[in-house]
């Protein structure tokens, strides 16, 4: 394979992630609490190659002797972008949107028989009946919400009405009385950059993040003046579907004129064969 090939083809293979991540990006603009993905590409190792004879540094040369040729690029890393989605009312006690930058719900996820904590901004929350009488607060997939002390929010099921008020409290009316039954626990990444996805609009910290920084340096506790929410309501996903389309444009043209390039060279190859 030469150079130009092999160039060619390293390039289409890395702008096939970028359309995957694209993708991923479009396919959730209409889901609650998604953050979009961007894709940042990073320069491979250049090659220096030699073509003048020694002195390598003539006399008055002022750039390197040679040519420095590069073996193309690679998906250096995505970075979510946290900013805010828009507010979507949806009436619903159940659903409520985070208003403050970097805060995030917690959340427990049972996979392969271990329990680990989870970070989402999607509140579309619902209750799920339990034993004796009670009921638990999970997200969309079943997994429950975590309150107060990091425990799973667990409520009696006689309930008139559940409101979840601007600071977390979920007030709980019984036969006309009103009463705080419990907390949601919210937290805030310190350091965004440092989560990585989980599915599901679900964050987790990754073992190489621990390992660089305390938790307390990624991850803080909110106290409950500083939280701010909105009941009956969610946050959209922060996709903007016109740059995604751009960007998904500009990418399959850029993956075209590299196919494009190899293409070519094997004509030429092949009209090199053909000399006599």
């Amino acid at each position: 394979m030469t150079r130009m090939t092999f160039q060619a083809a390293v390039a289409m293979g890395q702008l096939q992630k970028r359309l995957d991540n694209i993708g991923n990006n479009i396919a959730n603009v209409n889901t609650a609490g998604y953050k979009n993905r961007d894709a940042n590409f990073s320069s491979l190792l250049s090659q220096q190659i030699n073509t003048e004879p020694d002195p390598t540094n003539p006399q008055g040369r002022l750039t390197p002797d040679g040519l420095r040729v590069g073996n193309g690029a690679k998906l250096g890393h995505t970075n979510f972008n946290f900013d805010q989605g828009s507010l979507q009312v949806t009436d619903r006690n159940l659903d409520v949107a985070l208003l403050e930058d970097n805060h995030l719900f917690q959340v427990a996820v049972n996979e392969n028989g271990e329990e680990e904590v989870r970070y989402t901004r999607a509140g579309n929350f619902y209750l799920t009946p339990l034993e004796d009488d009670q009921v638990m607060l999970v997200t969309s997939d079943g997994n429950p919400v975590l309150g107060a002390g990091g425990e799973p929010i667990v409520l009696a099921d006689n309930m008139d009405d559940l409101k979840i008020e601007e600071n977390g409290m979920i007030n709980v009316t019984r036969n006309g009385v009103q009463a705080v039954e419990g907390q949601l626990e919210i937290v805030e990444a310190v350091r965004p950059r440092l989560l990585e996805a989980a599915g599901d609009s679900l964050f987790r910290l990754s073992e190489q993040s621990l390992e660089n920084y305390p938790f307390g340096e990624i991850i803080n506790g909110v106290g409950l003046a500083d939280v701010s929410m909105e009941s009956g309501s969610l946050e959209a996903s922060n996709v903007d579907l016109a740059k995604q389309t751009t960007d998904m444009i500009e990418t399959q043209r850029a993956y075209q004129f590299n196919a494009r390039t190899i293409s070519m060279h094997d004509q030429m190859r092949g009209l090199i064969n053909q000399l006599r």
